[in-house]
């Protein structure tokens, strides 16, 4: 009986686990038509926005433009498969892009590919070693630092698209420079028409708060009618541009006219599953799969970790309260990109701005995906001869807008306002990773902070109260660690002066210790006793006092359990 209940309790464990695995087997069982609209409708309006950014992102990356699409439908496929999250979309984003567009220029397409690969592998070990807690040590002020830098980066990148200027720039400064090089070569028509995009796009933006898909109690049916609308709109409101920017340049072309320049040709139907290029020869050059490590350096390390770090920020912030596997995510997002690198894709990762649409469309499960992924399908196979006609202006018009709004302004004020020593990481990622490199920005960012935490740890708050000329009581409001093991015993000695008196610690606050402060307590009872004065330890755990006694089992005549008023009555 005993061995039919443990083989049914493993079976049960067993079943849990693949339903955790594979999230779909959860939902998959109860769901109905209702159900299947809602995400039907979420799932188109979200490739509305898709399929122009996986364009644009891709041309971001120096990649052709159907590179973008390719990400985005294996991504949506894989996540409608293994993703936890209803609401969120996988797929290019502009950070992914920027960062691997380095190694495209060095190495070309498979520069891109092969990153794609090596991210998700390595994001899904960390999630098999669950290894999520990674992202907990980038603080708000570098991330928002990262994300605002990232932002200007990409926004700066395409205003030479804006203007119709001709060049390429890598970095933030050297597009800059280009911009200012070439600015007689402007073009007119890029120009009116890469701002008309852009302030569309925004009042698109702004309008949509007037619209909801629930109707209020002081809501008349035509005024419901005419927000839904309204909302719609605005969140097809890429694609609507898009869309309108080509038929005009399509119809200049028609009259054998073409003042705008092009995306150009967009090579249609599916692409060939085949493995990840571990080597590649780029403009004569030859790039084994050691030649390739080399040259991508630290991005192997940060592309999977910002993935991810943009990833679960993402699901946490959709998650609404309820509880986020992420392991389970991180999971999800290392196939998606693994299986990604198989069809040619860009590195992939949550989308802000696509999980936002997503949600606000009512996605109810994570079917909305395979929606989505299907609609760039039916793009790639019957569309994309009329992609040739996007203006350039138009994709960085809708670049530059959804970079506006991924910067974090709103970082900085909160910072004033809150803890303007947090300021300092901020601008210090900010600054190197728009005038270095991201990678680099990011760990001197990450560096900084950390010397904020060190110096934190190695000046704790103490209270040093005098009860009378015989007592001195020390209070910490924070944990000791070693970093300020000599200085509590410098401050302590320093404040706690008169003669024949009894320093006594309150060791309510302190959690644990280790060694080092051990010894400095030690220490600081050897000089007061050299000194005439006494050291009294009350209110220690038990577990601070078994680390003092591994240092000198003596200590344990100054331990005192007895009230305060005890101590000093007696």
């Amino acid at each position: 009986m005993t061995m039919l209940t443990g083989g049914t309790s493993g079976t049960t464990n067993i079943r849990r686990l693949i339903k955790r695995r594979f999230p779909l087997l959860a939902w998959l069982p109860s769901y109905n038509f209702q159900t299947f609209s809602q995400d039907f409708l979420a799932g188109i309006t979200v490739a509305l926005t898709e399929i122009p950014q996986g364009i644009a992102y891709a041309i971001v990356a120096g990649l052709p433009s159907q590179y973008g699409l390719y990400a985005g439908f294996m991504g949506c496929f894989m996540y409608f498969m293994l993703g936890s999250c209803k609401d969120i979309n996988i797929g290019p984003t502009a950070i992914m892009a920027l960062m691997i567009q380095p190694y495209v220029s060095s190495m070309g397409i498979a520069g891109g590919i092969l990153i794609t690969f090596l991210s998700g592998c390595l994001i899904f070990l960390c999630g098999l070693l669950h290894l999520g807690f990674i992202v907990e040590f980038f603080s708000y002020p570098v991330i928002a630092g990262f994300t605002t830098a990232a932002a200007f980066n990409i926004a700066s990148s395409q205003i030479k698209s804006l203007l119709g200027i001709p060049g390429k720039s890598d970095t933030f400064l050297t597009a800059w420079i280009s911009v200012f090089e070439n600015i007689k070569k402007t073009r007119l028509a890029d120009t009116l028409m890469g701002f008309f995009v852009i302030v569309f796009l925004v009042i698109a933006k702004e309008i949509r708060r007037y619209g909801s898909l629930k109707q209020r109690p002081e809501w008349t049916r035509k005024r419901y009618i005419i927000g839904v609308i309204i909302f719609m709109f605005s969140l097809a409101s890429n694609a609507i541009a898009v869309m309108c920017c080509s038929v005009v340049a399509y119809i200049f072309k028609q009259y054998g006219q073409m003042p705008f320049k092009l995306t150009g040709e967009v090579r249609g139907g599916l692409p060939s599953f085949t493995l990840p290029p571990f080597s590649t020869n780029f403009n004569g050059t030859e790039f084994r799969f050691e030649d390739m490590m080399t040259e991508y350096g630290t991005v192997v390390i940060f592309c999977p970790l910002i993935a991810v770090l943009e990833h679960i920020a993402i699901a946490k912030a959709f998650s609404k309260g309820k509880s986020l596997d992420a392991t389970q995510e991180m999971i999800a997002l290392g196939v998606c990109n693994i299986m990604g690198s198989f069809v040619q894709s860009m590195p992939v990762t949550g989308s802000f701005t696509r999980t936002a649409v997503n949600n606000a469309s009512g996605a109810k499960t994570p079917a909305c995906s395979i929606i989505t992924g299907i609609m760039v399908l039916v793009a790639l196979g019957f569309l994309t001869s009329t992609f040739q006609y996007i203006p350039k202006s138009t994709l960085a018009g809708v670049i530059m807008v959804a970079m506006y709004y991924l910067c974090d302004f709103q970082a900085f004020i909160l910072l004033w306002k809150s803890k303007k020593l947090d300021l300092i990481p901020l601008t210090a990622t900010l600054v190197c990773c728009l005038f270095i490199n991201l990678e680099y920005g990011i760990l001197i960012g990450l560096a900084v902070n950390i010397v904020f935490v060190l110096y934190s740890s190695a000046r704790p708050k103490i209270e040093i109260e005098e009860i009378s000329p015989l007592y001195y009581l020390v209070k910490f409001k924070s944990g000791l660690h070693y970093t300020s093991a000599e200085y509590l015993r410098e401050y302590i000695l320093s404040m706690c002066t008169s003669p024949n008196s009894t320093v006594i610690i309150d060791g309510e606050y302190i959690g644990n210790i280790d060694a080092t402060v051990a010894k400095s307590l030690n220490g600081l009872k050897d000089e007061l006793q050299i000194r005439n004065q006494n050291i009294i330890f009350w209110n220690f755990k038990k577990t601070v006092i078994n680390t003092c006694l591994g240092v000198n089992s003596d200590l344990g005549l100054n331990v005192k359990e007895e009230s305060l008023e005890q101590i000093i009555a007696s």
